[in-house]
């Protein structure tokens, strides 16, 4: 199988970002691991675009209007598929979302976000976040 395509977002006010648990996934080591939502892109889309379309699937959530930046581009292989994660900072002073395919949403620090037990590909993400902002 190919590398899969996948945008993530990550919404952040100030010091503080959001992080997303899920719900059960089809595999099982995915199941309730914390990640930035987001999806795969589909032909023809650009990052951003899959994005903003994600978003409003996963969270009834219209992000076009927001401030997006683009934060870094990584790779992950799971054991059974490997992805090239494109992801965004989202700005944004208050967010509302309805939470269709995830468990539950929490606000985070930066630096305090490894309390979260995260997807292994979004590890990189939290990584780079804190690089970049603590220190």
């Amino acid at each position: 199988m190919g590398m899969l395509e996948v945008s993530a977002g990550v919404f952040i006010s100030g010091t503080k970002v959001l992080a997303f648990q899920k719900g059960e996934a089809k595999y099982s080591y995915m199941s309730y691991k914390y990640e930035f939502p987001g999806g795969k892109i589909e032909r023809g889309e650009s990052p951003e675009q899959a994005l903003i379309r994600e978003l409003k699937e996963e969270l009834n959530l219209d992000i076009s209007k927001n401030k997006i930046e683009f934060l870094c581009e990584t790779e992950h292989e799971y054991p059974d598929f490997s992805i090239r994660l494109h992801t965004f900072l989202i700005f944004t002073d208050s967010v509302e979302f309805t939470l269709n395919e995830h468990r539950n949403a929490s606000w985070s620090e930066i630096d305090d976000l490894w309390r979260f037990d995260w997807a292994e590909a979004d590890k990189d993400v939290v990584r780079y976040l804190i690089d970049c902002t603590v220190g």
